[in-house]
């Protein structure tokens, strides 16, 4: 199935085709699906593979492989954002103009890359478009080779991608091509082609994948990679395959009139407060992280419970940074704790609140006294979420969001 997909990629899409020209950067760790398709992709295609399965180097690696592609989980993309971000921030000049030209650039080049792969609301006017490639030369050229100067596009896979970044990222010529797929299907099933690219949409099927949404808004798919069952565990297999033989996926999306696909949620991590009200926490994740540029991940929380409410992660460099700027000492745990920090996150989760219905609104939030580790299980090797152990781990900040 991983050397179906490779030569379905050949095939099928003149902008994702790559050849033995290509040079791919892969530090996802091998115990990941992802990790496996992208090892296996040279060997039926011959192009070359620089790994380094570092997560905390791989900005440092990317200018000197110079890679035109490369796969991740969505953390590494809002971390690359924010501390370009953070960095533009640091603007030593009086008047800021490094930074103010850093937002003007972004606020254009997002316009004009929505108007081309939006779902049609936006326009962008002939001026727009001459400014967007004023802002290409002054400011995303030289983003462009912080990442090695080569990159075609990146592949986003394993969770959900906050909608600006990835907006963001296709404006300084660097689209990211999300990907979906599970391990019980050998890789990948979906993947956004650039020819054919919609934010906030992982693009179409491939070539034999059949795709539906089911009454409840679960997603469900079918193909020859698809397998057999869970060994030995035939409770499990009936769950996850019907007598049709699709797969259930356990996620939550649509479908729209054009094909493209939109995952929404976990349906195993929707949840309901006490007041009966649904819920959906990854789709809230994810867009307080595309909001908040110290943000390392939010870990929303409410079965149960009368209200919703999150535990805030912070992510070190760029906090420190932010404290630095405005007088808060200390290192991550004192800032952390800082009334000023509260007040600050209080204004990105405020953001977020304004965009949700009143009863997904995030009412009370804690900022843990550490980020969140693979070590400590509460994240993957590939950097998802583990929601339950993160719980376990922060028992007082839980229980002090509903004292």
């Amino acid at each position: 199935e991983v050397l179906a997909m490779a030569g379905t990629l050949e095939r099928t899409s003149p902008g994702t085709n790559l050849t033995i020209d290509d040079k791919q950067f892969l530090w996802l760790p091998l115990s990941h699906v992802m990790g496996k398709l992208l090892l296996t992709m040279p060997l039926y295609i011959g192009f070359e593979s620089a790994i380094d399965g570092r997560v905390d180097r791989i900005v440092q690696n990317l200018p000197v492989v110079q890679p035109t592609f490369m796969g991740s989980a969505p953390r590494i993309f809002e971390k690359a954002y924010n501390g370009i971000v953070t960095m533009m921030a640091d603007d030593p000049g009086p008047l800021r103009i490094r930074e103010r030209l850093f937002h003007w650039a972004s606020r254009v080049g997002s316009k004009v890359f929505e108007a081309d792969h939006g779902d049609g609301s936006t326009t962008a006017s002939r001026l727009d478009r001459i400014q967007a490639r004023i802002a290409d030369r002054l400011v995303f050229s030289t983003i462009r080779e912080r990442f090695g100067g080569r990159v075609r596009y990146f592949i986003s896979g394993s969770a959900a991608l906050n909608t600006d970044i990835s907006r963001w990222f296709g404006a300084t010529g660097m689209m990211i091509l999300e990907a979906y797929g599970m391990t019980e299907s050998g890789g990948g099933s979906c993947l956004g082609m650039p020819e054919a690219y919609r934010t906030g949409r992982i693009g179409r099927p491939l070539d034999g994948v059949e795709l539906c949404i089911a009454d409840d808004g679960e997603i469900l798919f079918r193909c020859a990679g698809v397998m057999d069952g869970y060994h030995n565990n035939p409770e499990a297999t009936a769950e996850a395959l019907d007598d049709d033989g699709w797969m259930h996926t356990g996620d939550i999306g649509d479908l729209d009139a054009d094909g493209y696909i939109r995952i929404t949620d976990r349906k195993k991590e929707l949840f309901k407060t006490s007041n009966g009200k649904y819920a959906a926490p990854a789709l809230m994740e994810a867009t307080f992280k595309g909001l908040c540029p110290v943000a390392s991940n939010l870990v929303v929380i409410g079965e149960g419970r009368p209200y919703v409410s999150a535990l805030v992660a912070l992510d070190e460099d760029p906090l420190l940074a932010w404290a630095q700027r405005e007088g808060v000492p200390g290192g991550y745990a004192q800032v952390a704790a800082d009334p000023r920090t509260h007040e600050m996150v209080q204004d990105y989760v405020d953001e977020l609140n304004s965009s949700l219905n009143r009863w997904e609104q995030v009412k009370r939030f804690q900022i843990l006294p550490r980020d969140l580790t693979v070590e400590d299980a509460e994240l993957t090797p590939s950097l998802k979420l583990r929601r339950k152990p993160v719980e376990r781990n922060f028992p007082e900040q839980v229980a002090a969001n509903y004292a």
